[in-house]
This record gives structure tokens, C-alpha cells and sequence, in this order.
């Protein structure tokens, strides 16, 4: 995997060239690197944090905490390391009662 100098950004191989996903910059494939290079057309669901309203959050522990739209007093939990791995996890809480989802970061 390359990086992009300019803005960070992974790159993807088009013929002899690595070109950034964001900004466009082009630079040759880097010659220390493994000639084979790998493209994906669309990002996987494997690392996607559970936003949609059917995601199963039921069985998932729960904790005493207020819900703010119905005042419920339970909720079920989960964490997703959504930053680098020297910061926190991001908990994320689903109302056992209404529903209403929200995030906690610690």
C-alpha cells in the first residue's frame, strides 16, 4: 500500500504510476515495494461501524445510562476502535427501549 506525500491519501496503481485517491498527485510505483499492487474498486464491509437503524445491537451487553429521547435508564453497548491504536475506543450505545443510538467517546 502507498501513501500519498501531498495529502496522505492511499494511492492506487494505474499501469506505472501510483495516483493519489483524493487529490490526484501521480508518482512512480516505489521500486523497493512488491510489483504486485492491489486495487479495490469499493471498501469492504468488514471495518463498518454498525450505524444503520436494523444493525444488531440485541444480546450485546448493556449498562445503566440515560437514553436523552425517552429517559430510559438501560441501553446495549459496543466498542469500535475508530481512532489510531493509542487512543480510546469509541463506545457505541443503542436504547433498549426507543432505539436511539448515540456515541461515547472516552
Amino acid at each position: 500500500m502507498q501513501f500519498c506525500d501531498d495529502c496522505g491519501s492511499m494511492m492506487v496503481a494505474q499501469g506505472d504510476q501510483m495516483v493519489c485517491t483524493d487529490c490526484g498527485t501521480a508518482a512512480d510505483k516505489d521500486a523497493g515495494l512488491s510489483e504486485a499492487y492491489e486495487s479495490t474498486e469499493e471498501q469492504s464491509t468488514d471495518d463498518v461501524i454498525e450505524t444503520e437503524e436494523g444493525a444488531n445491537f440485541e444480546g450485546k451487553p448493556t449498562e445503566e445510562t440515560k437514553c436523552e429521547e425517552c429517559g430510559h435508564d438501560e441501553a446495549y453497548y459496543t466498542f469500535k476502535q475508530t481512532a489510531s491504536a493509542d487512543e480510546p475506543p469509541t463506545r457505541f450505545f443503542k436504547c433498549v427501549e426507543c432505539g436511539h443510538r448515540w456515541r461515547e467517546y472516552n
